[in-house]
């Protein structure tokens, strides 16, 4: 993974405040809006270009494992997500909907040097991060749909229209690129692929000096986002670590197995849920705002996981 998808939170960090100021120009902060798709689109189409279906039988391999994750990340975690919101949150619809939007979608990345820095099973977890990427995108409009509907008033139609926008046409397009270029296949995997692969957090990021150029004031004034998900970020990962070195344990995985599970179970993939949320809830960006601050707090936890898991190490790994 090269240096700028290691400092990923950083950028969207420093993209969300060059943002703000740029909105203080009423040129930018009148016509920013009009950015968010055009990059977003982009962002997704890069995705869509690079999944690696090739992978998806790898995961099979290992049927415990990959049965235990998407339980996991798509059944229990949607669960626990929404009943951390009612106990922290339900005060706060705007921020309880993109904290769970942020807890639905497994890390897809640098989940990945996290169970390298923990001495876990990588080829295991990147056989998951197909698996993973294909779910979350065709869940999330689902989620949308049943969350949305009960904590933000949103028109179905225009739920519709977002879901189409951000995830039907630029698949299309992603598909219509490898249908046309099956005869230059290293054409697609040599240039095209890794490209759009590079420049997915570059769209991201303009994505999101878009938004807070167009909402700066307004967000400006929410800055006690970040201690209203602290606790119930911070209580996600500590239950999900337990619930996986308890499943773990009880399936007497490997200490490298073990790693693999915890961090595919505690990383989180915001990226994928801020393209749809900014173009389907444009006038609430404390959504958006959730799932930018998320980061923040789940990096520091991830490398402190890390270090627990490698003090628990035992000293001969055994099945």
């Amino acid at each position: 993974m090269n240096l700028y998808n290691k400092i990923q939170p950083l950028l969207i960090l420093i993209a969300a405040g060059i943002g703000l100021i740029l909105g203080q120009l009423p040129p930018v902060g009148d016509y920013a809006e009009l950015a968010i798709f055009p990059f977003l689109f982009l962002m997704l189409y890069g995705i869509f270009l690079s999944i690696p279906f090739k992978g998806l039988t790898q995961a099979y391999q290992h049927k415990t494992f990959f049965i235990t994750s998407v339980v996991i990340n798509f059944i229990w975690t949607p669960l626990l997500a929404w009943g951390l919101g009612a106990l922290f949150l339900a005060d706060h619809p705007a921020l309880w909907l993109g904290f769970i939007l942020l807890l639905v979608t497994p890390c897809t990345d640098w989940y990945l040097i996290f169970t390298s820095i923990a001495k876990g099973n990588i080829s295991l977890s990147t056989s998951i991060l197909p698996i993973n990427l294909i779910l979350q995108v065709c869940l999330l409009p689902v989620y949308l749909l049943i969350f949305a509907g009960s904590m933000a008033s949103i028109q179905v139609d225009t739920l519709i229209e977002s879901i189409v926008g951000m995830f039907i046409l630029p698949f299309l397009f992603a598909a219509a690129t490898r249908y046309c270029l099956k005869n230059h296949p290293q054409l697609l995997t040599q240039k095209v692929v890794p490209f759009f692969s590079s420049m997915q957090l570059v769209f991201l990021c303009l994505a999101i000096v878009s938004l807070f150029a167009s909402q700066g004031s307004l967000l400006i004034m929410h800055l006690d986002v970040l201690w209203l998900m602290l606790i119930p970020l911070l209580l996600f990962f500590a239950i999900n670590f337990i619930v996986g070195q308890s499943l773990s344990q009880f399936a007497q995985f490997s200490y490298e197995t073990k790693v693999s599970l915890t961090m595919t179970i505690i990383a989180r993939n915001s990226p994928i849920a801020l393209a749809i949320v900014l173009t389907a809830f444009p006038e609430q960006p404390l959504i958006a705002l959730a799932l930018i601050i998320g980061p923040l707090i789940e990096l520091p936890v991830l490398a402190f996981v890390s270090f627990l898991l490698l003090k628990r190490k035992p000293t001969k790994v055994g099945h």
